[in-house]
Order: C-alpha cells, then structure tokens, then sequence
C-alpha cells in the first residue's frame, strides 16, 4: 500500500507570526523538542525556521538579539508538501532540495511537518539516520 504523507507528518505544528522574538521560536523549539518552527502569516505559510537557522542566521551575526524576529532568519523559500501525495514524491522533494523538512499544507494551510529523520524511522529503521531519528533526545 502507498503511503501518504499524511500518514507520517507530525501534525500541530508550533506557528509563530513574522514578527515573532526568535527567543520565542527558541524557547517552543526547547518546550516541544522539535528543530523546527513555521511562521505563519494569516493563513499563509511565510517561511520555516529551525534551529541551525537561529544559530546561522541570528547568533552568529548579532551580538544583540532582543530586536531579532523569526523574520529575520527564516527560510522564505519553503519547500511543502501536500497532505495527500506519496510519501515517496515528498521524499523526492526533499532530495532535490537538500532540506531535511517540509511543511505539509492542505489547500495551501499548514497543518503539518514532514522530517527526513520520521522517514528514515518509518522506512529503514536499521539505518543510522533511523535509529538516531528514532532514539530519545538529549535534553
């Protein structure tokens, strides 16, 4: 049977709006032990931000962040998904683009992720990615 990406995608995702303090994004990251936010605009996925964008983009270019918003070290150019597509057409995706996730849209809304790291779990648990993917994190 064909997986759906629906079937694998971590649902509620963390949003936050553009204008968000990436402290904010930090601290939901932290809460919710996940790597990545989306910002939302409206309805309208803005962008993804992750953790290696907050390191990259905000730490390591200010020495003062308290006027940094999600804005400002987001990925703008975001690579979804749909709910209902194969699994293995997201996959895909994700190579061509060199992303580890995707947010999943339907009817262009967010309302979900997909990670490299929940594909390698569901597809090749022995993997290195897999079993690092699947093993606890090291709050």
């Amino acid at each position: 049977m064909t997986q759906l990406v629906r079937d694998l995608m971590t649902v509620d995702p963390v949003v936050l709006p553009p204008d968000a303090p990436v402290r904010e994004a930090a601290k939901a990251m932290r809460d919710r032990d996940i790597g990545d936010v989306l910002v939302v605009e409206g309805d309208r996925l803005y962008g993804i931000v992750t953790d290696r964008d907050l390191v990259v983009r905000a730490m390591a270019d200010r020495d003062d962040m308290s006027d940094c918003c999600v804005r400002d070290v987001c990925s703008d150019h975001v690579v979804t998904a749909d709910m209902t597509e194969t699994l293995d057409t997201a996959i895909a995706r994700m190579r061509e683009n060199a992303v580890r996730r995707i947010p999943v849209v339907d009817a262009g809304r967010p309302v979900g992720v997909l990670s490299l790291g929940d594909a390698a779990v569901e597809r090749d648990p022995n993997s290195v990615l897999g079993q690092v993917s699947a093993a606890p994190g090291n709050n």
